[in-house]
């Protein structure tokens, strides 16, 4: 099993937060991806995934993103409402994967 720490929407390139809750879940999962495959795992394999949003208003707009990284496997996932490190954080995501 691949337990992830919680991954925000930083570009691990440019150190930088991005934008609104769209970018913010898309670079979020993205960093997931690229941890989970760096373990030996992949997203397709992910059983748990816990999200933290700072606004349960953006659920709706976070949930479409997931949605398409998620279209071959719907993994068990908790949602909550958090105060965020950052405050212009928006989503945090951790998950747990099956190794490859």
């Amino acid at each position: 099993m691949v337990y992830t720490a919680g991954q925000v929407g930083v570009d691990p390139k440019t150190g930088k937060l991005e934008g609104g809750i769209k970018p913010q879940t898309i670079r979020v999962l993205e960093n997931l991806k690229a941890v989970l495959e760096a373990a030996g795992s992949s997203i397709d394999r992910v059983v748990k995934v816990t999200v933290y949003l700072k606004n349960r208003n953006d659920f709706a707009e976070m949930n479409k993103v997931f949605a398409t990284y998620f279209e071959n496997s719907k993994p068990a996932r908790a949602t909550v409402q958090a105060e965020l490190l950052e405050s212009e954080m928006l989503v945090e995501m951790d998950a747990v994967a099956v190794l490859s």
